[in-house]
C-alpha cells in the first residue's frame, strides 16, 4: 500500500508471520470546524454491532484503497469528501477465520452532502476533541484519532506524480521532450486518474515533456482544466536551478487549493529530499517509479507529511 512519512502505528503484531492481511478496506476521520473554529470528527453508530467508529468498509473488487474511502465514507454518512494526510493503518483478525483485515485511514474534509439513515449506520454524531476518544468503541480508531491530531486538521495537500511509462529512448527518433507515453504508460496515467481525483485536485501542471503532460491529461480532461506548464519541473532545467525548482513548488502550495503536478525521475527524489531537510521531515523508502504519486502534507508553509502511492494504486 501507501509508504508514509507519518506515522504508521495501530498495527497489530502477530506470532504467526504466514498470516498476512488478505482483507483490506478503508476510512477516514472525517472532520469540519464548528463556528468558534473548534475542530469535531463525524463518528457512526452501526446497529449490527452496536459500536461507534470512524467510517469505514471493505474494498469492492477493482478498487483501490483510496477510492474506498471515499465511497466508503459517502455510503455510511452521506457525506461527499476529499482526503487529506494519510493516517496509517490497523489491522487485526477477522473473528472465526484465520484472516486478517487491514483498514488504511485518511483524513477527510467535507465537500458536501447530509447525513440519512441507511442499511449500515442509524446514527452519525459530530463530536469534539474532549469527547471523541470516550465515545469510540475501539482502542485502534482511537489510534488512528490520535495520529490525526499530530499536525492541524487543515493541512494543505499538494500532489507530485511522475510520469507514467513512456518509449524506449534509444527508438525513438524525435526530440526526447517529444516522446510520449506507451501503450502501458496511457493505462497507468488513466488508472492514476479516480485516485488523484479523490484528493479533490482543482488544478493541474506539468513539466514541459510529452510524457509528463500526457500523464496527467486524463485527469485534466476529468477537472475540466487546462494544464499548466511548469519549466522548471523538468529534468534540464532542474539540473541547472534547482532551487528554482523548490520555491516554485512550495510557491504552488495552497490552503484552498489542491493541485497536481507531474514531473520527471531525476527530479522528484533530489527536489523532495531538499524539501523534507529543510522542514524536518524524513521521507519513507520509496522507488519513485513511473506512474507512482507522493500526497504531501503541509502545515503554515511547513512540510509535516509525506505518503508514497505506488502499491496504493494496485486494485485488490
Amino acid at each position: 500500500m501507501s509508504r508514509s512519512a507519518t506515522q504508521d502505528s495501530g498495527s497489530a503484531r502477530y506470532p504467526d508471520p504466514r498470516v498476512t492481511a488478505n482483507i483490506h478496506a478503508a476510512g477516514a476521520v472525517v472532520w469540519r470546524r464548528r463556528p468558534n473554529g473548534a475542530v469535531e470528527v463525524a463518528v457512526v453508530h452501526r446497529p449490527k454491532y452496536d459500536d461507534w467508529s470512524l467510517p469505514k468498509g471493505k474494498l469492492d473488487p477493482g478498487e483501490t484503497a483510496m477510492i474506498a474511502a471515499v465511497r466508503e465514507v459517502a455510503e455510511e454518512t452521506g457525506l461527499n469528501t476529499r482526503l487529506g494526510r494519510y493516517l496509517g493503518k490497523v489491522t487485526y483478525p477477522v473473528t472465526g477465520h484465520r484472516k486478517l483485515k487491514r483498514v488504511d485511514y485518511w483524513s477527510a474534509r467535507i465537500d458536501d452532502g447530509e447525513f440519512a439513515v441507511n442499511s449500515e449506520v442509524d446514527r452519525l454524531q459530530w463530536l469534539g476533541m474532549d469527547r471523541v476518544m470516550d465515545a469510540l468503541s475501539y482502542p485502534m480508531d482511537r489510534t488512528i484519532l490520535r495520529n490525526f491530531l499530530r499536525f492541524p486538521a487543515d493541512t494543505a495537500t499538494l500532489l507530485l506524480v511522475r510520469h507514467a511509462k513512456a518509449g524506449n529512448r534509444e527508438r525513438f527518433s524525435g526530440p526526447d521532450v517529444e516522446r510520449p507515453l506507451d501503450k502501458h504508460g496511457t493505462a497507468q496515467a488513466l488508472n492514476l486518474t479516480p485516485n488523484l481525483a479523490a484528493f479533490g485536485p482543482e488544478e493541474v501542471y506539468s513539466a514541459p515533456p510529452v510524457r509528463c503532460v500526457q500523464t496527467v491529461q486524463p485527469l485534466a480532461d476529468e477537472l475540466g482544466v487546462e494544464i499548466g506548464i511548469e519549466p522548471t519541473m523538468s529534468e534540464t532545467a532542474y539540473a541547472t536551478a534547482p532551487d528554482a525548482a523548490l520555491r516554485r513548488i512550495r510557491e504552488l502550495v495552497s490552503p484552498d487549493t489542491v493541485r497536481v503536478i507531474c514531473s520527471q525521475g531525476k527530479v522528484i527524489p533530489p527536489l523532495l529530499a531538499d524539501w523534507a531537510e529543510i522542514d524536518g521531515v524524513t521521507l519513507p523508502p520509496a522507488r519513485n517509479r513511473k506512474g507512482s504519486a507522493w500526497v504531501l502534507s503541509v502545515a503554515d508553509g511547513r512540510l509535516v507529511a509525506a505518503d508514497h502511492l505506488d502499491k496504493a494504486l494496485r486494485v485488490h
